[in-house]
């Protein structure tokens, strides 16, 4: 009996591995499917890059790979071409920087508020910040539009980053993260004769690595590809952030598509480099700040 018990255990566990491999398998093809179909557009772009923009308006953005056609002369019109990309380019990335580190500081000091305090009006308050999520920004466009043209900010860097530095998703999620750190970590501060700033500064931020890495990315997007309201404010060309100067270069007196498509694809860069220097982080910092709390 022992000898059969033993037998059908180990039938068992070879049936669950074969299941479990046959799993990890099937998971592994459909990801590589998936991953595959994602990296297409981008199969695509960098095809066009290396092919005059006659192709482009002939044929569109296609698989097709034609050596007879293709040239590094439209990286070389990029950087040594009589064009304002990379004024555009810098101009984008300094707004990006900025109102990314502004935005991380102002959310995360925010969550943690409402995480760590208990004070009178704190539910309602969170509530509004949950309503705020659920508003679309071009609902807000026109009131937000005609504030900062009252505030004389109008064609300014600042009226672009001051309206989304307290962003309504990140401090939720933030909060989200901070809700599943244990209160001891603040008590233990405050018993060693910590200040509430070095609570925060020393304590709480070093934890929050990892959720900062997944707001960095996510809010880095966002700013690099915002093109709506920094084309409603803005008016100076070199101040054009690289999404409104890309479109410019499509008008009804004639298309650049040479410098368009080669820039637009020079533009993933920046992201691709933000996501590699975080992506440590983003994984576990998006885990938890879904499931704590």
């Amino acid at each position: 009996m022992k000898r059969e018990a033993a037998l059908n255990l180990k039938e068992s566990t070879a049936t669950r591995s074969k299941k479990e491999i046959s799993l990890k398998i099937l998971l592994f093809v459909l990801f590589a499917i998936l991953c595959g179909i994602i990296l297409i557009p981008f199969y695509a772009i960098a095809l066009a890059s290396f092919k005059p923009g006659e192709e482009l308006i002939r044929y569109g953005l296609n698989l097709k790979f034609d050596l007879s056609v293709m040239s590094l002369d439209n990286y070389t019109y990029l950087f040594t071409g009589q064009h304002a990309y990379f004024t555009w380019f810098f101009n984008s990335l300094l707004l990006t920087v900025v109102q990314v580190a502004l935005t991380l500081l102002v959310s995360a000091t925010v969550a943690y508020g409402f995480s760590a305090y208990e004070f009178k009006g704190k539910n309602f308050l969170f509530i509004c910040v949950l309503l705020i999520m659920m508003v679309p920004f071009e609902i807000l466009l026109l009131p937000l539009y005609t504030l900062i043209f009252n505030l004389g900010m109008m064609n300014t860097y600042s009226a672009i980053v001051l309206p989304g530095i307290a962003s309504a998703a990140t401090i939720f999620f933030f909060r989200q993260y901070l809700s599943g750190i244990p209160k001891e970590i603040i008590a233990a501060g405050r018993v060693d004769g910590a200040s509430e700033y070095g609570i925060y500064l020393r304590l709480i931020l070093p934890i929050m690595k990892p959720s900062f890495a997944a707001m960095a990315i996510l809010n880095g997007m966002n700013s690099w590809n915002n093109f709506l309201w920094p084309f409603m404010v803005l008016s100076d060309e070199r101040k054009y952030t690289l999404p409104i100067g890309l479109k410019t270069l499509l008008t009804p007196y004639g298309n650049n598509y040479d410098l368009l498509i080669v820039g637009s694809f020079f533009s993933i860069i920046p992201i691709f480099i933000l996501f590699v220097a975080f992506q440590k982080y983003f994984i576990d910092g998006m885990t938890a700040g879904a499931v704590k709390g």
